[in-house]
């Protein structure tokens, strides 16, 4: 989480029988001069806020609360990266000795919904249209020498070398974050969940982003009237079926397609006569340009990191679902999920001189030129965003220190 001045940064993660697995949570206190964009706010009120939350924190931990709040400033105080537990009792926020530190770690407790409550109720990056804007992205913690771990899996990691991929036993896990506006790495982490070998990972992914926005609802983050919160998924995410899983929240999806999916227009309307009423109109293939009508809208934008962006934009487009995989247990007719797609060429990416086009699916129809805009822009606002995701540094052992936190 942020304001002026200091960072927050909070781990949960629950299985899905809801029995809690771990949590862990860290925190920085506030500096001059340390802000990575200044928001126009009194430094007090700022101060006042996150000396509340720190208090909200502390009553949060339910056994060995003094030791566990320390070790937690002394994660973010420590002088260059935290390679083991017992070296943090040496930092001088740790004010205690290392029995006391391994006797919080393996017998603290933390409540981890009165937390995640605690964090929704703190302001959320402030874009301009005031919609709220929340990324969604899987990320690897992998523990290869840790065999006597349960419930790990096979994560998909690329290595050092282009198209290197590898398989490495660890941890994924789920993580919610809302984004902010301009060009900054921070991000506000409202939630993570660990995926589990049996989980079905769109399922997980639904019901944790309901959560989220539930909470957000209750704490008065988002009020009727208020634009819909935009959620966007990279690639992996089955993000028609993810819209027909959250329909009655007040969310827009926004999900990045593979360029070898085949979408369909609306079914034309029906003739007099017998037969089985047509649900799907013409095929729309990704990789075939043939199949492309012109597009509705086509939107030229200049931007200062990625050149001019071109977007084409197609409205009411739908997979085409069957009984199987997911949807084998429907009942019923299989929905017909419209959306809008947008084709998206830029001039170039970091390191990368000759990009491909990327294709976005949004859960919204009809959709204006302005919005169109503002949909791709928030991919790339994802985008530039991508390596906020990933667990590693401190953030591992604080992961570690999470484990034995139940």
């Amino acid at each position: 989480m942020t304001w002026p001045g200091h960072r927050v940064m909070i781990f949960g993660f629950l299985s899905q029988n809801l029995k809690t697995q771990a949590v862990a949570v860290a925190f920085s206190i506030a500096w001059p001069g340390s802000e990575v964009e200044l928001l126009a706010e009194d430094d007090g009120d700022a101060r006042d806020r996150l000396a509340a939350f720190r208090g909200e924190l502390y009553r949060c931990l339910t056994a060995r609360a003094d030791a566990l709040f320390e070790l937690a400033d002394a994660v973010l105080c420590a002088d260059g990266p935290v390679k083991t537990l017992v070296g943090l009792s040496l930092a001088p926020e740790h004010q205690r000795g290392h029995g006391a530190l391994y006797d919080a770690v393996n017998c603290g407790r933390v409540e981890i919904g009165r937390l995640r409550r605690a964090l929704a109720c703190l302001p959320l990056p402030c874009w301009p249209d005031g919609r709220i804007r929340l990324a969604v992205d899987v990320s690897n913690w992998l523990r290869p020498d840790a065999v006597t771990c349960p419930d790990r899996l096979f994560c998909h990691v690329y290595g050092r070398g282009k198209g290197n991929a590898q398989m490495i036993p660890g941890w994924p896990y789920s993580v919610v974050a809302a984004l902010e506006p301009g060009r900054t790495s921070w991000t506000a982490v409202l939630d993570a969940v660990r995926l589990g070998p049996a989980d079905d990972e769109t399922e997980v992914t639904a019901a944790q982003v309901r959560d989220v926005v539930d909470r957000l609802i209750t704490s008065g983050r988002w009020r009727p009237g208020d634009p819909d919160i935009l959620v966007v998924f990279d690639a992996g995410y089955d993000v028609s079926r993810l819209a027909h899983l959250l329909t009655g929240l007040p969310v827009e999806l926004l999900g990045r397609l593979r360029s070898d999916r085949v979408l369909y227009f609306p079914a034309p309307s029906r003739r007099p006569g017998r037969g089985r009423p047509i649900r799907h109109g013409p095929e729309f293939a990704l990789a075939d340009p043939a199949t492309w009508p012109g597009p509705q809208i086509t939107t030229s934008t200049a931007t200062s990191r990625y050149g001019t962006a071109v977007a084409a934009a197609w409205d009411r487009l739908h997979p085409r679902l069957t009984h199987r995989a997911a949807w084998l247990g429907h009942d019923g007719e299989l929905p017909v999920i419209e959306g809008t797609l947008i084709r998206l060429q830029v001039d170039h990416l970091p390191g990368d001189r000759n990009p491909k086009p990327v294709w976005l699916w949004s859960s919204r129809t009809g959709a204006t030129a302005a919005d169109v805009d503002r949909l791709w822009q928030a991919f790339l606002r994802r985008f530039d965003l991508e390596h906020t995701f990933l667990l590693r540094g401190s953030a591992g052992l604080l992961c570690d220190v999470a484990e034995r936190v139940l």
